[in-house]
């Protein structure tokens, strides 16, 4: 069974920066792709940054030009860098990493930003 365990999130100014982590209890390169979900009360999850196992990534509109993400395979980690943070990113945000047909969750972290 896969882990996912993030780390990272709290409450920041408007303007302000976050780097979210996701630790994966094994190789992130065994998995085809690795990605950042967000979800804010009352909406529905989103996708907000994708990198597969060839290191090509994919950000939601929104958060183009303010988000990174990338990978530490020496740590199993994957990072969401987050700058220029808005209120409207406010959310819980998930790690997911995919292997084919099979996907795993973390527990997810909240980010808060306030105006």
């Amino acid at each position: 069974q896969v882990q996912l365990v993030e780390s990272g999130g709290g409450l920041v100014q408007a303007g302000g920066s976050l780097r979210l982590s996701c630790a994966a209890s094994r190789s992130i390169f065994s998995f085809n792709s690795m990605a950042w979900h967000r979800q804010a009360p009352g909406k529905p999850r989103e996708l907000v940054a994708l990198i597969t196992s060839g290191g090509s990534t994919n950000y939601v509109d929104s958060v183009k030009g303010r988000f990174t993400i990338s990978g530490d395979n020496a740590k199993n980690t994957v990072y969401l860098q987050m700058n220029s943070l808005k209120p409207e990113d406010t959310a819980v945000y998930y790690c997911n990493s995919c292997q084919f047909s099979s996907c795993y969750w973390g527990q997810g972290t909240q980010v808060t930003v306030s105006s």
